[in-house]
This record gives C-alpha cells, sequence and structure tokens, in this order.
C-alpha cells in the first residue's frame, strides 16, 4: 500500500475544508497585523506573542492549503516544517520576554484588553470552523493545536491585562508572555513527535491505524 493509504477523505470533505482554510488564513493574518501594531502601541510582550502566534498560524493553514489531498508524507513532511516555525515562533517569544524582563516598561491594560477580544473572538471563530476536521493526519492536528493556544492565548493576555491594572508592574504581561511562549515550542514538540511517527508509517508501508 503506498504512503497515501490514510489520505482518505473525500473530495466533498477536503473542498470545505479549504473553504474554511482560507477564511482562517485571511483572519489570522489581519489579526497579526493588528497585534503587532498594537502590541508596540501597548507596550505588552504578551500582546506581541499573540500575534506571532497568528502569524504563525497563518503560515500553517497556507502550508496546510498546499498539502490538502496530497500524500501521507508530504503532510507530514509540512508538519514537519510547521513544528519547526512554531518552535522558532516560541524561541522568539522567549526572547523578547527576556528583553521585557530585564527592562520592564508599564504596559497600557486598556489597549491589551480591547485586541484581545477581538483576537479572542477571531480565534474562538476558527476553532469553531475548524473543530469537526481536528482528527486525522498530523497536519490537521497541527491546525487545530495552534487555533487552540491562540484562543489560550487571548484569554491569558486579557488576565495579564487585568494583573497589570491591579499591579501597577509590568510582571503580569511577562509572566504570560513566557506561558505563551512554552505553549508555542510544547505545541512545536507535539506536532513534530506526529509528523516523524507519520513519516515512519510512509517510509513503512503502514497506515498505523490502532
Amino acid at each position: 500500500m503506498g504512503a497515501g493509504c490514510c489520505d482518505n477523505d473525500s473530495p466533498s470533505t477536503d473542498a470545505k475544508y479549504r473553504v474554511v482554510l482560507w477564511v482562517c488564513l485571511i483572519a489570522n493574518t489581519v489579526m497579526f497585523f493588528v497585534q503587532t501594531v498594537g502590541s508596540y502601541q501597548a507596550l505588552s510582550v504578551s500582546l506581541l506573542a499573540n500575534a506571532l502566534d497568528f502569524l504563525s498560524d497563518a503560515a500553517n493553514y497556507g502550508i496546510s492549503l498546499f498539502v490538502l489531498g496530497k500524500s501521507l508524507r508530504a503532510k507530514a513532511n509540512a508538519s514537519l516544517v510547521k513544528g519547526a516555525s512554531l518552535g522558532l515562533v516560541g524561541l522568539w517569544v522567549a526572547f523578547e520576554t527576556l528583553q521585557h524582563a530585564l527592562q520592564p516598561e508599564l504596559p497600557k491594560p486598556l489597549t491589551m484588553t480591547l485586541i484581545s477580544i477581538v483576537g479572542l473572538a477571531v480565534n474562538i471563530g476558527c476553532a469553531v470552523l475548524l473543530y469537526r476536521y481536528r482528527g486525522g493526519d498530523s497536519n490537521r492536528e497541527s491546525v487545530w493545536i495552534c487555533s487552540r493556544n491562540d484562543a489560550i492565548g487571548n484569554v491569558a493576555v486579557i488576565l495579564a491585562a487585568g494583573g497589570v491594572f491591579v499591579s501597577a508592574t509590568a510582571w503580569p504581561d511577562i509572566i504570560v508572555a513566557a506561558i505563551l511562549g512554552y505553549l508555542a515550542l510544547s505545541g512545536a514538540w507535539q506536532i513534530l513527535r506526529s509528523a516523524r511517527k507519520e513519516l515512519s508509517e510512509a517510509d513503512g508501508g503502514t497506515c498505523g491505524t490502532p
């Protein structure tokens, strides 16, 4: 049996999934620019971390569109790229968090909250659209993981804004940014692990059915 033996989604399912991916790609690209600008205006590293998650998701959706309908091996290789890119985002967030910890500036909680509420609405919408497609190969799993992490990230930034307001310090923002960096790195590891398993199954000519 060939490497694509597990790629048995119907054409109609793939067509619907393609539309969902395009909607999520456009929404995440717009939110990346909105949150990046907002993060510098708000002096918030946690908001910047969440903006980078939107960028990672946009790339994730683009790669998923490219490999849709291709073999299991192609999808697994795409997941390796996505896992590596998410890992780089996690490292970037860690670097920015360290920079802000060494030179803390008081963020603007109102700006953080307003932008995060918009981002949360976008992420919840994408998560609802993607929920029915969360199962299957590592490529689809990676899309779901990133969308889920972003929704969690938006809630965390809102909580960070509340912490900044109450404490009048930057530390809640910095702590949340560190958590978001960890989520990115752990998500990258999960995606890479699944992709390596699928590549091994493709080499062995098995579908890896449970």
